[in-house]
């Protein structure tokens, strides 16, 4: 059974990845799965228990956005549909790749996505500069700045998240909000709602994918979970009041730090 002062860590670390959630449509992962780690659970055990804790954290904070009305289930559906399916390609990989090897590749997607929150800047702002020159409603704003076919990218977005879903631990949303910014031509704070919503179900379907296999921990992801809950709780009800530079600024640096982090761990893998 595991100590007091363990427990208290897992809950402490599941209110801090919750807020991040909230804040950043970020299942949590980031957080979970190198706490785990540090913990002395098995990288395999550490992404598979992250993804029990996410799902908890992911309805709680869409929940949330829903009775906000900031959630949009057509969204969600559009690119959550393909991640049931890529999720369990990502568990099987999982289990396929070595502990250095799984923990490189995390930290590597931790960097890729320092340079894709300085993308999704940019194109944020010259939407902002497209919409004070003309005047035209925001469905119509948006289209316009669809790089893809709206299908495409939706299949694209969902299906990449699905894959990290179920090999990294993450909900997905560290690649579906970039995604969803530069295909789809969403804002920030819309694409870091609907990924949040997204984040359910490739969750789930991950999930499930490594209990199967019997990788999760379910005692201390349930833990986990309850901590995010409160969390993506608190953090949903900030989020509109944030300016986008605020939640892209915290982002990035979130991302630097975990990234010097798990690529330590992976070099003292055996």
């Amino acid at each position: 059974m595991r100590s007091t002062i363990e427990l208290i860590i897992l809950a402490t670390a599941g209110l801090i990845a919750g807020i991040l959630a909230g804040f950043l449509g970020i299942g949590g992962g980031t957080v979970l799965v190198p706490l785990l780690v540090a913990l002395g659970y098995t990288p395999v055990e550490a992404v598979a228990t992250s993804s029990l804790s996410i799902v908890i954290t992911a309805i709680s904070g869409s929940v949330q956005n829903w009775r906000m009305g900031y959630l949009s289930f057509n969204r969600v559906i559009g690119i959550g549909f393909p991640a049931i399916l890529t999720a369990q390609i990502g568990v099987f990989l999982a289990e396929l790749v070595s502990s250095r090897l799984l923990l490189f590749l995390f930290g590597c997607l931790l960097l890729l996505n320092v340079y894709l929150v300085e993308v999704r800047q940019q194109i944020t702002a010259h939407k902002k500069q497209q919409e004070e020159q003309q005047v035209s409603d925001s469905a119509i704003s948006s289209n316009q700045n669809i790089l893809f076919n709206p299908v495409f990218a939706r299949i694209l977005t969902g299906g990449t998240a699905g894959i990290l879903a179920g090999l990294f631990g993450v909900g997905g949303g560290i690649i579906m909000v970039p995604l969803q910014i530069v295909l789809l031509g969403e804002t920030i704070k819309v694409a870091i709602q609907t990924s949040l919503g997204v984040i359910i179900i490739t969750a789930i379907s991950a999930c499930a994918g490594h209990a199967i296999q019997g990788n999760v921990l379910w005692i201390q992801g349930i833990i986990l979970g309850l901590g995010g809950l409160l969390g993506a709780q608190i953090s949903t009800r900030f989020l509109p009041k944030l300016s986008d530079k605020t939640v892209s600024l915290m982002f990035r640096i979130f991302l630097v730090i975990l990234s010097v982090y798990i690529f330590r761990q992976a070099w003292m893998q055996p």
